[in-house]
């Protein structure tokens, strides 16, 4: 019955796809969400009025993030070919997607984060500052415990939107589900197999939204 409703539609080939489009967002998420950590802090922290105030060092950080997290995904993997073939060797396959995925996804996050810092009471901070905790302590006591609502939170939006990056970089034969769509269903006109490769991503991006809400959720003491 289902051979007959989705007749083009090779099976092993579709769950390896989907292999390859949770492989991208998994290593993507991981290491956006570092990155995005570490950008976000810098962020707040040479900030005015902050621990590291720096001016210039804040401008430099801003500027890096704002431009990257502007650049529209597909224009981006263009841009990033050079460094791409020079880092991984080929602009083919999931590992090829990566660089693109990363770069274009923690700019993003690093803003959330940055929003998440700036949430917490200033009060927590000054009282910390004035028991004498060093930088380093008020970062890993204060700084990440009380906004790890808004990261994980903010780290769900973020996988969810690269579930959609990998489908574009689909495109430009990095594989997964957005290049199976591509090639077998909209060049070929099969159009079963662009819907089960859409049902597919839909799923992916309900089980990520609801891991995260769930994770959100009990972690969440406010």
């Amino acid at each position: 019955m289902l051979a007959n409703l989705l007749p083009n539609v090779q099976w092993e080939t579709m769950w390896a796809a989907t292999v390859e489009t949770l492989y991208m967002t998994g290593m993507a998420v991981a290491a956006t969400f570092v990155l995005g950590v570490v950008l976000g802090l810098l962020l707040f922290l040479t900030a005015k009025g902050n621990l590291w105030e720096n001016r210039l060092a804040n401008m430099v950080i801003a500027a890096f993030v704002n431009i990257f997290r502007s650049i529209p995904f597909i224009i981006l993997i263009i841009l990033l070919i050079p460094f791409t073939k020079w880092l991984v060797g080929t602009m083919l396959g999931a590992n090829a997607a990566l660089p693109a995925l990363i770069i274009g996804a923690a700019p993003f996050y690093a803003r959330m984060v940055e929003i998440a810092l700036r949430e917490i009471d200033k009060g927590v901070i000054e009282a910390a500052k004035a028991m004498g905790a060093s930088t380093w302590t008020i970062i890993w006591k204060v700084l990440l415990p009380e906004s790890l609502p808004a990261l994980v939170s903010g780290i769900t939006v973020t996988a969810v939107s690269l579930v959609g990056y990998t489908a574009m970089a689909g495109v430009v034969g990095a594989g997964g589900l957005g290049n199976l769509a591509y090639l077998e269903g909209f060049q070929r006109s099969h159009n079963d197999v662009t819907f089960v490769a859409t049902v597919l991503v839909l799923i992916i991006v309900f089980v990520i939204q609801l891991i995260g809400d769930f994770v959100t959720s009990n972690i969440d003491k406010r």
